[in-house]
């Protein structure tokens, strides 16, 4: 079974990997749906918390599929990239699409799971070098 969860250190701050990030999707025509401050959030109610951002994308071409095979699928799906500030510099995480073949029963969309991490892959890539 794949981690679960995928982390990277990004070269750059969290505000510059989340436009290079966003970036990268416009590029693929991968439709970015949300962009999530948390960050900005917390402070919005006068508490402290670092840098943070989820951004929520995809291509409903792509995950449909996964979601009639499985509607529970709807729950990982759209994709998600965290980017955060943290001791060790800005960091990138995502969770394996590939776990979801067990988790909802999707053994028969492998190659879906694995085209779904490999873009995946590469957004992160192109941000941690």
């Amino acid at each position: 079974m794949p981690a679960a969860l995928i982390t990277a250190r990004s070269r750059s701050d969290v505000a510059t990997t989340v436009r290079h990030l966003t970036a990268a999707l416009q590029r693929r025509g991968i439709t970015l749906f949300a962009t999530i401050d948390h960050g900005a959030g917390a402070r919005g109610v006068g508490l402290e918390l670092p840098d943070e951002v989820v951004l929520v994308f995809g291509n409903p071409a792509a995950g449909t599929p996964l979601m009639r095979a499985d509607p529970r699928a709807g729950l990982d799906l759209p994709l998600r990239i965290l980017v955060w500030s943290g001791d060790d510099g800005t960091q990138v995480a995502f969770r394996d699409p590939q776990t979801m073949a067990e988790d909802f029963g999707l053994a028969g969309q492998a190659g879906t799971l694995a085209g779904l991490r490999g873009v995946l892959d590469a957004l992160v890539a192109e941000v941690s070098g």
